[in-house]
């Protein structure tokens, strides 16, 4: 069921990559846009531009319901651009240590013994 309003994000090929239904505040709609952004490079292999985005999501909108969800995938874009496996653990814990009921803190859980 759709609903309104209703954005959507297309890649460069009109592939959808992001939706947004129903309001949002201002914050969290910014912070979707951009974790849109985001996922486009993220598909697209550019995982330093993935990375970035990801990073300005965190840093622009830690209180918002995207944060975790960036920190989770800037941090497998990061490995996916050095595949050091060292570097999934920290992330891994801080999403532990700031939401600890989060589905991408539970994704990030096997990270923990990296």
């Amino acid at each position: 069921m759709n609903w309104t309003p209703t954005v959507l994000i297309f890649d460069s090929q009109g592939k959808e990559r992001h939706r947004i239904e129903g309001y949002l505040p201002k914050d969290e709609f910014e912070a979707q846009l951009k974790m849109a952004l985001a996922r486009i490079a993220f598909k697209e292999k550019r995982w330093a531009d993935a990375e970035r985005l990801y990073s300005e999501v965190l840093q622009k909108y830690p209180n918002t319901s995207s944060a975790p969800e960036a920190l989770y995938w800037k941090t497998v874009s990061r490995f996916q651009a050095t595949h050091d496996h060292t570097l999934l653990g920290p992330p891994a814990k801080e999403l532990q240590d700031k939401w600890p009921d989060n589905v991408w803190a539970l994704k990030a859980l096997p990270w923990l013994n990296e």
